[in-house]
């Protein structure tokens, strides 16, 4: 039997095998290199030990799906996490992931997300003349959250924004079947997952490429607590032990 010890020296054999260097290569756009890819995953498997006991091949699945998505995981940019639930690893989208997709359209030129408290003035109206007004208070408390908005300006100069209160973003929460670990994301970033769910309503009114919506479908999927389907398929990751040598065989088999 594999000891965690063995386990955690072939997963990080894996990721700097010129094998998987090729795969993630072939997988990401322009704007990434594959060596800042590849050291990103090891940081984040490093500050995570758990991700070491996931099953390899969600784990290495997940890395390439950030890959081919151009998003980086981890904290430092906020675009993308790399969750273990259980032996499954999967990936969690950040709000800044998810509006760097958007803005690739090169139809979006920003899209903002706010938080709305008690003590701020705030002035919301719908109809032909649609308009939202936010002070927020400058001095003093400013109270407990009651609500999120965000804010999407078109290359073209128009404004779309979607607001919801904080009653319609914990009936969200409350169907995410991951909400109910202790570690959670919306347990310990309730924010910024409020900030996530506001975007994702506002995307419905906004351009969507085939990325973004990958990334919209994957997060559902991971909100919903089941497997991923990811536009990859890594298998017969095979490590050969040859002394010092480590060989490395994957396969990715892409859909598109």
């Amino acid at each position: 039997m594999e000891t965690k010890l063995e386990k955690t020296k072939s997963i990080i054999s894996v990721l700097q095998s010129e094998g998987f260097k090729k795969q993630i290569t072939s997988a990401l756009p322009t704007h990434l290199k594959a060596d800042r890819m590849l050291r990103v995953a090891l940081t984040e498997l490093r500050k995570n030990p758990k991700l070491m006991a996931c099953d390899q091949v969600s784990l290495l699945s997940s890395i390439v799906q950030c890959s081919q998505l151009g998003l980086e995981p981890g904290s430092a940019l906020g675009h993308a996490y790399l969750i273990p639930y259980g032996r499954e690893c999967q990936i969690q989208f950040g709000y800044k992931g998810l509006t760097e997709l958007a803005l690739r359209s090169g139809k979006v030129v920003s899209i903002t997300p706010r938080a709305v408290y008690a003590n701020d003035t705030f002035c919301l109206e719908y109809g032909l003349e649609e308009s939202l007004v936010h002070k927020p208070k400058i001095d003093g408390d400013r109270g407990e959250p009651i609500g999120y908005y965000a804010v999407a300006i078109f290359k073209t100069g128009k404004k779309q924004f979607e607001y919801m209160s904080v009653d319609e973003i914990n009936l969200i929460r409350d169907k995410c079947s991951i909400a109910k670990y202790k570690d959670a994301p919306w347990i310990k970033y309730y924010d910024a997952m409020a900030k996530k769910t506001v975007i994702k309503q506002l995307l419905k009114y906004l351009p969507v490429s085939v990325e973004l919506q990958t990334a919209i479908n994957l997060d559902e999927e991971a909100d919903a607590g089941i497997e991923q389907s990811f536009d990859n398929d890594i298998n017969n990751v095979t490590i050969i032990n040859e002394g010092e040598e480590i060989e490395v065989v994957t396969k990715i088999e892409n859909e598109n």
